[in-house]
């Protein structure tokens, strides 16, 4: 029974972030096929969804979408996490000059959660999920997260990360503390081929903290246009994180040199 519940609540929320990536009405059929459910499983599910008031159903179409108390479960999300809204300010302006993928990037556990994204405009490009996770060790943004914090937490998390990692995604202390001594000189982190094949980051330390945490803003794209562009790239995010205030509200201050 527990199993059995697990499943559904997994289902549901799947459910609702179909109707995310679509944004149009869908059927009960398209729903079940889309997201391989059962049809029965799916019948059920979308009638609870309806009767909880997260979905609503046009009889005339028999097509489903999300009514607005799905959109009232997290609008208070980026107000907590983000403040006035400096920080995403900060991240649209970086997107606007570049055109590539944008990201705010925070810690969750022993993983970089790529905690805001905006999607590049460029033909060719990647697409990382929001809310979706990479190791620390894994991510020039994970590496300029751990540069922010102490030796032994760091090396408390690398061993944990590594066990995360594939044997050959795995880095000895010693590496990182190296990737952190240059970040730290350099002021910024950059990477080729991680957490993607054939794409490149760069990072910059956000001056505040999100929820306690450190946090960065960053950009990533193919390699070939991230090092074609590289100066002009870490001047837009150099600008965009000059121009968030310290005395950002629902955001703790932290002193970082750029």
């Amino acid at each position: 029974m527990q199993s059995q519940q697990v499943k559904s609540a997994v289902r549901a929320l799947e459910i609702l972030e179909y109707f995310r990536l679509n944004q149009q009405r869908r059927s009960m059929s398209e729903i079940a096929n889309d997201l391989g459910y059962p049809q029965s499983s799916a019948t059920v599910l979308l009638k609870t969804l309806v009767t909880l008031s997260y979905l609503s159903y046009d009889r005339q179409e028999r097509a489903y979408f999300p009514t607005p108390k799905v959109t009232a479960l997290g609008d208070w999300i980026p107000m907590a996490l983000f403040g006035s809204g400096k920080v995403l300010d900060a991240m649209r302006d970086v997107h606007n000059a570049t055109g590539e993928g944008t990201f705010i990037g925070t810690i969750s556990e022993i993983y970089l959660q790529y905690t805001r994204t905006i999607e590049s405009i460029h033909a060719l490009r990647f697409h990382i999920d929001e809310g979706s996770i990479v190791p620390l060790t894994r991510s020039a943004a994970g590496w300029m997260l751990l540069s922010h914090l102490p030796r032994k937490r760091v090396e408390n998390l690398v061993r944990r990360a590594n066990i995360a990692c594939k044997p050959h995604e795995r880095v000895t202390l010693e590496e990182m503390e190296a990737r952190i001594a240059e970040i730290k000189k350099k002021g910024y982190a950059y990477a080729e081929g991680v957490p993607l094949e054939g794409g490149a980051t760069i990072v910059l330390p956000l001056p505040v903290r999100i929820q306690g945490q450190p946090a960065c803003l960053a950009i990533g794209g193919v390699t070939q246009r991230i090092n074609d562009n590289f100066d002009a790239y870490l001047d837009a995010l150099r600008s965009a994180v000059a121009s968030i205030r310290e005395t950002e509200v629902f955001l703790t201050p932290i002193k970082i040199e750029i």
